[in-house]
């Protein structure tokens, strides 16, 4: 700043002689200097390089406040900043609209834009796609981190009862929070597979028993092993309901509705069978027991709150709704004109297996998927020649769709080690970082830095981030401790 006596910067022109439109200004972003002009730049009055134009007389104060070094001689602002991505922003001034440049971190372009005070309405449509997955993989990281931190951290000031029911949430739902919490997850798997296998073994006839009435009934060593089963989901599903943090979100979870579709079937069963006879017919009571011993199916998807690998293929499967939706719809159009027209070609023959074109339906079904029961086949040459076009295009109608659903498969898996690996690097720097004394953690500020996530304000204002580096600021009191996060490399 200018100082009184002081003559490193001689005096800003303050006359107001040359107008602002006309006004030539040179920017140098990190050793690489833009010429700009003054009717370009106030296009947009509210951009940084806008204010350049008009601060000079409003004295060094004003310039010192917009930029970090000033040359009065040339009038040459020099800013400390990234000049790949000034390359991209000063965009707006001539076409109205900025495309992010291939390997830029798109939180780190994001920050350029908030420092040249450029609005995100001016960044096209694909880059606000890829700048959105880039901040939802920064809260997913903040989430698991606060997880983290949440199970290693003890709050004095809880009640007993209430730590009691964090370390059973613990034991039950993360197996690698202990030893003993993987035992319990291996014993609750071997249960589940215990029970299918049970499950199946009852239905070979050689394995029944009769009963008084004559009819056949899984055997009672079957039975009991059963009942041990049931008797360890009921109580693995009471303690993490009583457990939970939120029991409506708990019952209303996926997994645990299928845990309730695996245990209940049991209940009602041994309930119609006691108390069912005296309220219907001994054969509508047996009828009922059965469809409901169907339902022990269930139980096998409860594999997937074990397995890593099936959670990662049932997103992959939400995430390829489209793809499935194509795959249905190329083979229903198939479907339709092929048994349309292998009804058509075989009414000439008197032995035709083709009655009507909705039983045709299932003809080209088992053609196109290449199944091929031989239950309905076409008799004419047409008809043949109809078949072997109708199953080439099934093969090509399938084949299609495929390679985009194991990309989304592979993808999602990728993506969600990156943010694995991730949470444990911010949390092995947090670590150092306190083991050095620089920093003194606080949990709720890393609740609200997942709340600001929320909200769409993942960085806040009064931060100064690097232009060159992606953090979460986790943990903070006086020095904001940040880190670079490896998914934005």
């Amino acid at each position: 700043y200018k100082m009184a006596g002081d003559s490193r910067f001689p005096d800003v022109d303050i006359d107001g002689s040359e107008k602002s439109e006309e006004m030539e200004i040179v920017v140098n972003v990190g050793g690489v200097r833009q010429v700009f002009y003054g009717d370009n730049l106030n296009q947009y009055p509210e951009t940084r390089l806008a204010e350049l134009v008009n601060c000079l007389s409003g004295g060094y104060d004003s310039i010192f406040s917009l930029c970090d070094d000033y040359d009065p001689g040339n009038r040459e602002f020099y800013f400390d900043r990234d000049p790949d991505a000034f390359k991209c922003i000063i965009d707006v001034y001539y076409f109205g609209e900025i495309h992010m440049k291939k390997g830029i971190c798109p939180i780190c372009f994001k920050n350029e834009m908030e420092f040249w005070k450029v609005d995100l309405k001016f960044l096209d449509d694909c880059c606000k796609a890829h700048l959105s997955e880039k901040k939802e993989e920064l809260e997913e990281i903040a989430r698991r981190v606060q997880l983290i931190l949440d199970d290693l951290g003890v709050d004095a000031s809880e009640s007993r009862w209430k730590r009691c029911q964090k370390c059973i949430w613990k034991f039950l739902e993360k197996p690698e929070s202990s030893y003993p919490a993987r035992v319990i997850a291996v014993l609750s798997f071997l249960f589940i597979l215990i029970s299918s296998v049970v499950m199946c073994v009852g239905t070979i006839p050689d394995l029944q028993v009769v009963d008084a009435e004559g009819n056949r009934m899984e055997h009672p060593t079957l039975d009991s092993i059963e009942t041990a089963c049931i008797g360890w989901f009921t109580v693995e599903y009471v303690l993490r309901l009583i457990s939970s943090p939120n029991k409506l979100h708990f019952a209303l979870s996926f997994m645990n509705i299928v845990d309730v579709l695996a245990i209940l079937p049991f209940y009602v069963s041994l309930t119609l069978t006691h108390l069912g006879a005296k309220l219907m017919e001994l054969s509508n009571v047996q009828q009922a027991v059965q469809a409901l011993r169907i339902m022990r199916i269930a139980r096998i998807f409860k594999l997937a709150r074990h397995s890593s690998g099936l959670q990662t293929l049932t997103y992959a499967l939400k995430r390829s709704f489209k793809e499935l939706g194509l795959l249905l719809m190329y083979l229903a159009v198939g479907i339709f004109v092929f048994s349309a027209l292998g009804y058509t070609m075989e009414q000439s023959h008197p032995e035709t297996l083709f009655k009507s074109i909705p039983q045709s339906f299932w003809w080209a079904i088992i053609t196109m998927t290449t199944v091929g029961y031989g239950d309905i086949y076409p008799k004419t040459t047409l008809g043949k020649l109809n078949a072997a076009i109708s199953f080439l295009c099934g093969v090509i109608a399938i084949a299609l769709p495929i390679h985009p659903i194991i990309n989304n498969f592979v993808r999602y898996y990728n993506k969600q080690r990156v943010l694995e690996t991730a949470a444990k690097h911010e949390l092995e720097l947090m670590e150092l970082n306190s083991a050095e004394g620089k920093v003194t953690g606080s949990r709720s500020e890393l609740e609200d830095l997942s709340r600001e996530g929320k909200e769409g304000s993942f960085y806040s204002s009064r931060i100064k981030v690097s232009h060159s580096d992606t953090f979460i600021h986790l943990l903070s009191e006086e020095k904001h401790y940040r880190t670079r996060l490896q998914s934005c490399k």
